[in-house]
C-alpha cells in the first residue's frame, strides 16, 4: 500500500508497505526495520516476532523517544511484560500493532512533530 503525506523534508517517513517490504523513504527494505524521524534506517536484527527479546531496543532505550511503535507482521502480537520491562522503566510508551497499522501510526505521530521511533517486522 503507497501512503500519501503531507512534505515532511528530510525526516524519515513510511512511504509504502506490503507483503515482505517496509518502503522508507522510497528505499525498500525487505528485512526489519528501526529507526526514528532523523538518522539512518537501521536494520533491526530480529528475524522472527519470536526472537524479539530486551535486547532488542538497546537503541531506542539510548534515543530516549516518548513513544515506541512496533510492527509485528501481519497481525497485532503482544510481548511479553518482561521484554518491555526496559522500556518501561526508561519511560518509554510502547504500542504493538500489525505492521501496516504501525507504519501509518507512526507517520501521523512524526508529522506532529513527536519523539517517536519505530520497529518493524515486514508482513
Amino acid at each position: 500500500m503507497k501512503l500519501h503525506t503531507p512534505a515532511t523534508g528530510s525526516l524519515n517517513t513510511v512511504t509504502a508497505y506490503g507483503d515482505g517490504y517496509v518502503e522508507i523513504n522510497k528505499v525498500n527494505f525487505p528485512h526489519p526495520v528501526l529507526f526514528f524521524p532523523e538518522g539512518e534506517v537501521q536494520r533491526w536484527q530480529i528475524d522472527a516476532f519470536e526472537n524479539i527479546d530486551a535486547s532488542a531496543f538497546d537503541a531506542v532505550i539510548a534515543a530516549q523517544p516518548a513513544v515506541l511503535i512496533i510492527g509485528t507482521g501481519a497481525k497485532q502480537r503482544f510481548l511479553h511484560p518482561r521484554v518491555l520491562a526496559r522500556l518501561h522503566a526508561a519511560r518509554i510508551g510502547v504500542e504493538t500493532m500489525d505492521t501496516g497499522a504501525a507504519c501509518r501510526t507512526y507517520n501521523v505521530l512524526m508529522a506532529e512533530g513527536r519523539q517517536v521511533a519505530a520497529a518493524l517486522l515486514p508482513s
